[in-house]
């Protein structure tokens, strides 16, 4: 994303805050963000105000701490003008242009658009929020065509478009892919749901997320980030999931703590975490903290995935249907219940002989349910 649209603050100055606080909303191309607290202190400055439109990077607030002096009230600032707004140029009524004095909303990426296509920003209307100035405009303009408005759907796709091209141009993938046997790991979970109310009973997919967070306690390299040329481990494990929104569309955000935690926890969260991702109102925290992402498109009636590392991550693991397939065993063959999983990991950081070794892991740990 480019910019986000303060809606809302929950705060005022002068209000104790601590870390985990949600403070106010942004709205952003895959839907409204609620803002969390990093840090314990008392709120000293609000810099934006609701419905204000500002670039990624933009300052929204000044958080004091234990012993720090209260500064003195300051206006809201408003953005940069060369990040968000730039007045345009004062040109004669001859050439058409903005009257003196008005300002116009250009989003970053198409003020460098504009640039590479020649294109001028002087009287060009905008369709994107409070009439910002955005990429489609640009190049409507260059090719002659009206733009269509844009729509949270076209939005949502250049999101996910940004971040996939960005993935598959940086990041030297490598895939793996293997099939598992989960009879064991089914009639376990059969087993447990028969003996548990029905608003406690796990989906098998849980299984195979938790599944992949142990198997990390192994392969530390597959959990984490790579940034400034390094790979950066992570801490714990915060797996990503993958999740299909009604409108199209998928986010993937943080169900936290994923190897440690009961099993019925996570369920729960899990359950909230769908709800609130269709419904648009997820955290910062659980869109910038997974370390690994896990996506299933079983119930879509897909044999294999192969999916696209979402950066900085540096690896993605993917489950497929389970099927009933012929499975040789000790000399006997039996119809056993199968999954495909495929790994994508990046070649900065691991090699394909430590991603069968992970893929390995994980199969096991689907053969021993007891140990999830």
């Amino acid at each position: 994303m480019d910019a986000g649209t303060l809606t809302e603050w929950r705060i005022k100055r002068g209000d104790t805050v601590k870390h985990g606080d949600v403070v106010g909303s942004v709205e952003t191309s895959k839907g409204i963000i609620d803002i969390e607290i990093y840090e314990d202190g008392v709120v000293d400055k609000l810099l934006v105000q609701p419905g204000q439109t500002v670039p990624v990077g933009t300052t929204l607030a000044v958080i004091r701490g234990a012993g720090e002096s209260p500064s003195q009230p300051a206006k809201p600032a408003t953005p940069e003008p060369s990040a968000l707004e730039r007045p345009p140029q004062v040109h004669s009524d001859l050439t058409g242009g903005a009257p003196s004095g008005t300002r116009q909303r250009v989003s970053p990426l198409a003020r460098r658009r504009a640039e590479v296509l020649g294109v001028s920003l002087a009287g060009l209307k905008g369709t994107g929020p409070q009439g910002a100035v955005s990429v489609v405009d640009v190049e409507a303009a260059a090719a002659g065509a009206p733009a269509a408005p844009k729509d949270a759907r076209q939005g949502m796709r250049e999101a996910i478009g940004a971040a996939m091209a960005r993935s598959k141009r940086e990041i030297p993938h490598y895939y793996l892919a293997t099939a598992v046997p989960v009879d064991t790991a089914l009639s376990w979970l059969e087993k447990r749901n028969a003996e548990v109310p029905v608003t406690e009973r796990m989906i098998y997919s849980l299984l195979f997320l938790r599944a992949v967070a142990r198997a990390l306690a192994r392969f530390p390299e597959f959990n984490g980030y790579y940034r400034d040329g390094a790979f950066q481990a992570a801490e714990a494990v915060h797996v990503g999931v993958a999740i299909s929104l009604r409108g199209g569309g998928l986010v993937a955000p943080a169900l936290k703590q994923t190897a440690t935690r009961d099993l019925g926890d996570l369920m729960t969260d899990f359950r909230d975490l769908v709800t609130r991702s269709r419904t648009g109102r997820l955290r910062s925290s659980e869109y910038s903290e997974p370390t690994i992402t896990v996506t299933s498109l079983g119930d879509q009636g897909v044999e294999t995935v192969y999916p696209v590392i979402y950066p900085p991550q540096v690896a993605i693991v993917g489950f497929g249907s389970i099927l009933e397939r012929p499975w040789a065993e000790e000399g006997t063959v039996k119809a056993r219940r199968v999954v495909r999983m495929s790994l994508a990991a990046d070649h900065r950081v691991s090699d394909g002989h430590r991603g069968a070794l992970f893929l390995a892991a994980v199969g096991q740990l689907l053969q021993d349910p007891d140990k999830l």
